[in-house]
């Protein structure tokens, strides 16, 4: 057959489903390997083998590795708060009884299979301190988290909400890092018990105004 005869075979042309399938593949595989094995650890390589896409696609999509890793962690930054305040606010109640599902939720989520730590603590742990790229990213996430347990934290009448809210922060980052290290869910009910202790100010200045508030009928 000669060059005229011939059909010129066509490149398929991605669609934008196609690039949304590629991108969603490419942010779990991502996602998986950099909280197990490291951000540094993990190659682009390794990443579009698990993803099952080539390396022109991830470079497209994302223009670099640390963009990747920027994506990664606003999504999984997202799911995780969306999970853990569903988790608190689930089933109501007082803002105490919400604060008090805190640590029974970290608990379900360090007996997972597949819990690895904060990706956050991890990020900015495995990178130069003095690099503010994913600390940003961080403080941004922590924000979010903290505002939310503040908010409680004054309808439970803390005298000092945003220094209770800071507090349970700090046994949330505590025992999610014990639990990282130790593999023991555990860890969770050890926090719980710390928390407590912060919790029963609020409660004795309840009990308080409500006995000034009988006593005035």
């Amino acid at each position: 057959m000669g060059k005229a005869g011939r059909t010129a075979k066509k490149r398929p042309v991605a669609t934008a489903a196609d690039e949304e399938s590629a991108r969603g593949r490419l942010l779990s595989a991502a996602t998986h390997l950099f909280c197990k094995n490291g951000i540094n650890a993990t190659g682009i390589d390794a990443i579009i083998d698990e993803a099952g896409t080539a390396k022109t696609t991830l470079y497209k999509l994302f223009g670099s590795k640390t963009n990747l890793v920027h994506a990664v962690l606003e999504s999984e930054g997202k799911q995780w708060r969306e999970w853990f305040i569903g988790a608190i606010e689930a089933g109501g109640g007082d803002a105490q009884t919400k604060l008090t599902r805190i640590f029974p939720a970290l608990k379900q989520w360090f007996g997972e299979e597949r819990f690895y730590g904060c990706p956050f603590i991890n990020a900015v742990g495995e990178h130069d301190k003095d690099s503010r790229q994913f600390r940003a990213i961080a403080l941004k996430h922590k924000k979010v988290v903290l505002a939310h347990i503040e908010k409680l934290a004054a309808e439970m009448g803390a005298v000092e909400p945003e220094t209770l809210a800071h507090q349970l922060a700090l046994l949330i980052d505590g025992a999610i890092v014990a639990a990282m290290v130790s593999r023991n869910p555990g860890v969770a009910d050890t926090a719980a018990l710390a928390a407590g202790s912060l919790f029963e100010p609020a409660k004795q200045k309840r009990q308080k105004r409500a006995g000034a508030e009988l006593a005035a009928v």
